[in-house]
């Protein structure tokens, strides 16, 4: 039985439970009830605790290039992962679909799970974090632009990263003798969600906007981390003097990925990259450009295409 927008009756878990432990006393195998809907802490608490020892959660993140095939990487960078966006027939289609998700959920999807946001506040927050994609959490800073205080910040951040549209990525603390940055990356998870906040219609447009290299950044790392083992942890590292690591994925302090993203075609390392290396040791370095095809690039170092460095991810377990 498929139960979709489970969020909307969270009293439905206390039933389920029972209807479960009768089956079982029955002979009834695991995976009767497939249970669909947006994600919230709240509705999570509320399940595991109902549901202990009855069920798993499985997190639904938008399409990726192994999905679609690399012949579709651009189309997926610039209209996001989401299948009515990706799908549509035109860009203008596509845009609009992008346009209308973004309203119903500040207007309908949110407020049904957490405490009551201004939708204009909420969407001028998003806004902020697209313009800034993929750069260093300053709550001050986006307080200040907004009116609000630091804590304020927190509460709409931790909504949005609750709902999956935006991602705190941690940086790593490894014990390297160096000073670290402590702050999270920010980064909203669908590229083309980041477009169409910013106005974006197509690919020229995009290209043609600063947020490039950034939106593309964000949407190399969530493609990865799609595809990662269930016990590879993804980070970012950087420290005070400049050395800097734009995904590192690790399975333990032993074995490391050092993965830096570039855009070009023709990507250079730069000194702080070198140093990042020189720190962390990696078991691999990576370059990840829109090249279809890897080579290397220096000692040590492979330049290696998106669908390329996803399916070795889905097979290194």
């Amino acid at each position: 039985m498929i139960l979709d927008e489970v969020q909307r009756l969270p009293g439905l878990f206390a039933e389920l439970r029972g209807l479960i432990d009768a089956g079982r006393r029955q002979g009834k195998a695991n995976g009767r009830f497939l249970l669909l809907g947006s994600a919230s802490i709240e509705l999570i608490r509320q399940s595991s605790e109902s549901l202990a020892g009855r069920i798993a959660f499985l997190e639904l993140g938008g399409l990726h290039p192994l999905e679609l095939g690399a012949g579709a990487q651009d189309l997926l960078w610039i209209r996001g992962g989401f299948p009515g966006s990706v799908l549509a027939a035109t860009d203008q289609g596509s845009f609009e679909w992008r346009r209308q998700f973004i309203r119903t959920s500040l207007e309908r999807d949110i407020p049904q799970l957490g405490p009551r946001v201004p939708a204009e506040t909420l969407r001028r927050f998003w806004t902020m974090l697209a313009h800034g994609q993929g750069s260093l959490l300053n709550a001050a800073e986006l307080g200040r632009a907004l009116g609000v205080d630091g804590k304020t910040v927190g509460r709409y951040l931790d909504l949005l990263v609750d709902l999956l549209l935006v991602r705190r990525l941690p940086p790593l603390h490894a014990n390297v003798g160096k000073r670290l940055v402590r702050s999270p990356k920010v980064l909203v998870r669908d590229s083309g969600l980041v477009h169409v906040l910013l106005g974006l219609g197509d690919g020229d447009a995009v290209l043609g906007h600063s947020v490039a290299g950034a939106s593309w950044e964000g949407f190399v790392i969530e493609s990865l981390l799609a595809v990662a083992p269930s016990d590879c942890v993804g980070w970012f590292y950087r420290t005070a003097a400049g050395a800097e690591i734009d995904l590192v994925l690790e399975w333990s302090p032993q074995r490391r990925w050092a993965i830096e993203i570039k855009r070009s075609l023709n990507p250079r390392l730069s000194k702080g990259v070198h140093l990042a290396r020189a720190d962390l040791q990696p078991e691999r370095m990576v370059v990840v450009t829109p090249t279809p095809a890897g080579y290397p690039l220096a000692d040590g170092v492979e330049v290696v295409g998106l669908a390329e460095l996803a399916g070795q991810l889905l097979q290194a377990g």
